[in-house]
């Protein structure tokens, strides 16, 4: 009786498996790719790939059932507020488009099942992980800021990525005024780190003409001005933002504070 139950268990496993592969290349493979995603891929993209679908997803929603039901709730009642990618993200791609009436609830189901499954696969995790790694390590090397605390965030990124979500929940009036705050920051940030820039390439090939190192110190003392003025730029920011921001709200920003 046991064995028959077993065979019965993975006869049922494998339907399940079966049909929500097949469902999933004739209902979503249209829009969002199945294969793991390469870089001369992506132009071609009309949506997020299914893998980066699932890691955003997982990322976010880390309880199974819980990731079920917004798939199922979200397939017909899509919505920018409910979406588990990046504002900017949906931004480049737009809304998904409602499948109500061109799949069932079944099939939905069949579907979710699968995706939580599979998606997202090993390769792209560690593709993805070490590309968060090197883009870390180059907005050290670029940083125009003299502090670069994890307990000091990039503010106007973090909220790019949050700006639509309901859970963030930014009235039109805060955004208003946080557009004027990215605005002021961006715009300042931008013309001090081109100069830094500028001079740490200078200082840079000084030494490699074998230039007298005390020859040096204007321009350092010049780049250190410019990173202390970047960095009240920066803390300036999040001041104001952290500001027009209720209590909750940085909270769900900033969990670490």
């Amino acid at each position: 009786m046991k064995n028959i139950l077993l065979l019965l268990s993975i006869a049922g496993s494998t339907l399940f498996a079966s049909n929500g592969e097949a469902l999933i290349k004739t209902k979503c493979a249209t829009c969002h790719t199945l294969d793991i995603p390469k870089a001369e891929m992506m132009p071609n993209f009309k949506a997020p790939p299914m893998d980066a679908v699932m890691f955003h997803m997982k990322d976010v929603i880390p309880d199974e059932s819980e990731m079920k039901a917004f798939i199922l709730d979200y397939v017909y009642n899509s919505d920018v507020s409910k979406s588990v990618c990046e504002s900017h993200k949906v931004e480049k791609f737009g809304v998904m488009p409602s499948l109500k009436g061109k799949v069932s609830q079944k099939e939905l189901e069949s579907i979710a099942e699968y995706m939580i499954a599979t998606y997202p696969r090993a390769k792209f995790v560690r593709t993805i992980r070490e590309i968060l790694r090197n883009d870390k390590m180059r907005g050290l090397v670029n940083s125009p800021f003299l502090m670069n605390n994890a307990g000091l965030p990039h503010m106007t990124k973090l909220l790019l990525e949050n700006w639509d979500k309901a859970k963030l929940g930014l009235s039109d009036d805060q955004k208003s005024k946080l557009l004027v705050v990215r605005k002021n920051t961006m715009g300042g940030i931008k013309k001090l780190k081109g100069k830094i820039i500028e001079l740490e390439n200078e200082i840079t090939e000084d030494m490699m003409d074998r230039e007298d190192v005390n020859t040096l110190d204007g321009k350092i003392e010049e780049i250190a001005k410019m990173k202390i003025e970047a960095t009240k730029i920066h803390l300036k920011c999040i001041s104001d933002t952290t500001t027009i921001l209720s209590d909750e709200q940085v909270t769900y920003l900033l969990p670490f504070w």
